[in-house]
């Protein structure tokens, strides 16, 4: 069992950047990727980044493709965001999350972090 502790996160400009963190613990070992997934309001949960624990290969979406990136601190078990070129399309609720599957599919993620609000402005 790991657990999630999103930090970051808020109102910006279109064009603006934003950085989200993620502070995993617990059974650190057992995770295999770390995502980063977001909802928007009446829309399903959607796939935006993710980063393997060990190797640190990093997998991203086309619609946020050459915008964001996700680092990974694994000294400190700490996982970020960063998101460039803000559009209002890329408003929702971002969570982190921890799987143990070589996947990028919500439902093969375990383990999820409490949600941070980002909303963009136009």
């Amino acid at each position: 069992q790991v657990q999630l502790v999103e930090s970051g996160g808020g109102l910006v400009q279109a064009g603006g950047s934003l950085r989200l963190s993620c502070a995993v613990s617990g059974r650190t070992s057992s995770v295999f990727r770390m995502g980063w997934f977001r909802q928007a309001p009446g829309k399903e949960r959607e796939f935006v980044a993710a980063i393997n624990r060990i190797g640190s290969m990093e997998y991203y979406s086309d619609s946020v493709k050459g915008r964001f990136t996700v680092f990974q601190d694994n000294a400190n078990n700490m996982y970020t965001l960063e998101m460039r070129s803000l559009k209002p399309d890329d408003t929702a609720v971002y969570y982190c999350a921890a799987s143990s599957m070589r996947s990028l599919q919500v439902a093969d993620f375990g383990s999820w972090g409490q949600g941070t609000q980002v909303t963009v402005s136009s």
